[in-house]
């Protein structure tokens, strides 16, 4: 059944397995994408999960009310078509990463920047052998072919479902680095955030905080972390 019709036409929800990993029925009948492909998921916990998406939905369905069945209609008719072409995408982060450009001035924010991004930029090199050049401004600056390379790998390293969640993870936090250092759980969702808003918090602390442009923060924070939330229900194991 397609989800784009916009009134609730389903009495019962439930998740049940098919020949190629789960899926969602509404009445018995399976769910599909907005391309009208089969919805088929790669667990049973993000099935139970978009299962529950869809229960909760009242006389009038609100897409917006459903990250997760939006992140599989995604990955399923977005990214698996196209994805070599969204694995280069996401690695292109890698060649203007948030976390290499730095202010050069006042002394407190060129202080916290260091202090909050440094590591992540030592876990890079580290663990993805991909050291990147530090830069003052935001002049382009080019990063060692080498390290864009292995940051390529590690992007490609994921399935359609996986570069589904990490084309968010980096897209709303502006970094490849803090992307891939959430999907390989070594970065907390909530930090990794904070650290992506290091800029955006100092102005705030200075200046007072805009009231729309909070609004958008946190609309965008809700995003960055649904997305960390697929990305797990993905890799859940039943």
């Amino acid at each position: 059944m397609n989800w784009t019709t916009r009134r609730r036409f389903w009495t019962t929800v439930a998740p049940v397995p098919s020949e190629d990993g789960w899926t969602v029925v509404l009445d018995a009948r399976p769910l599909r994408t907005p391309a009208k492909a089969p919805l088929i998921l790669p667990s049973a916990p993000l099935a139970e999960a978009i299962a529950a998406e869809w229960d909760s939905q009242r006389e009038e369905i609100r897409p917006q009310d459903m990250p997760l069945t939006r992140a599989a209609n995604s990955a399923i008719d977005k990214v698996r078509p196209a994805r070599a072409a969204v694995v280069t995408m996401l690695a292109e982060y890698g060649g203007s990463d948030l976390l290499c450009y730095r202010a050069d001035g006042p002394e407190g924010l060129v202080a916290r920047q260091c202090e909050r991004w440094d590591r992540w930029i030592g876990w890079a090199e580290a663990e993805l052998s991909a050291p990147l050049t530090l830069v003052q401004g935001v002049m382009h600056c080019e990063q060692p072919e080498a390290s864009l390379s292995r940051l390529q790998d590690a992007v490609a390293a994921h399935d359609a479902f996986e570069l589904a969640a990490l084309h968010d993870l980096v897209t709303l936090s502006g970094s490849l680095v803090l992307g891939l250092a959430v999907s390989r759980g070594v970065l907390d969702p909530q930090e990794a955030w904070r650290l992506s808003r290091l800029d955006e918090d100092w102005q705030a602390e200075l200046w007072g905080e805009d009231a729309e442009a909070a609004r958008a923060a946190a609309e965008r924070e809700a995003a960055f972390l649904s997305a960390k939330m697929f990305l797990d229900l993905v890799r859940a194991t039943d």
